[in-house]
């Protein structure tokens, strides 16, 4: 694990992948509904964070199922994170903070590596900043039912498996349909942003020239 992790620590610190690995995972919209493929004056920032665990002989790092709600990303598998609040210093601090207030990691026992290429999120105008971190355990998790309606633990193995990855036709906004390259995760499809960014993480690992347990 620790070797994994100092070879991802290096490997962040050189040029990202960026759009070429998002494009990988990105959705293609199949009907004539434009968005707009640019950040504007209101866009707001967020951070996400992909912590790397180990548990037993494997490493995982945690996603999240979302509730259903009125908005963009109900029901959704995503990364622990949210919009940056006007106290946080800088997207590595809203990423931690996120993730303690949604499945109740410690801040104090992550440390950050790095960070991955900024994304845009069109469907709900955010500006996500991935951030890359480690424990040494198995968190203790605590989930808020308000933010998470489920904790998946995903092995690092079963995303680097290229038959978990797959293409599905997504109903979203009631009657748009896309057309959404997927990793199948215990049978979750997770797709979207969240499929882009770990498209890009998983194209850094790609990356690292040495065995390592996964």
């Amino acid at each position: 694990m620790l070797k994994f992790i100092e070879a991802l620590r290096k490997r962040l610190q050189e040029p990202l992948p960026g759009e070429a690995a998002h494009n990988l995972m990105a959705s293609v919209t199949r009907s004539n509904i434009k968005f707009k493929t640019k950040p504007d004056s209101q866009t707001k920032e967020s951070a996400v964070l992909l912590l790397f665990y180990q548990d037993e002989d494997k490493i995982k790092l945690p996603l999240i199922l979302r509730p259903v709600y009125v908005g963009v990303h109900s029901g959704q598998i995503g990364l622990p994170g949210g919009r940056m609040e006007e106290g946080d210093k800088d997207f590595f601090e809203t990423a931690l903070r996120e993730a303690n207030e949604e499945i109740g990691i410690n801040p104090a026992d992550v440390t950050v590596i790095g960070h991955l290429s900024d994304l845009f999120v069109f469907a709900s105008n955010y500006m996500v900043h991935p951030v890359v971190g480690y424990m040494k355990h198995r968190p203790t998790f605590l989930t808020d039912p308000r933010e998470v309606d489920q904790l998946i633990e995903v092995p690092l193995s079963t995303l680097l498996d290229k038959s978990s990855r797959g293409i599905t036709n997504i109903v979203v906004s009631g009657n748009m349909e896309v057309s959404a390259p997927y990793f199948d995760v215990d049978g979750h499809t997770v797709w979207g942003a969240t499929a882009m960014m770990l498209s890009e993480l998983l194209s850094v690992i790609d990356d690292l020239e040495f065995p390592f347990e996964k």
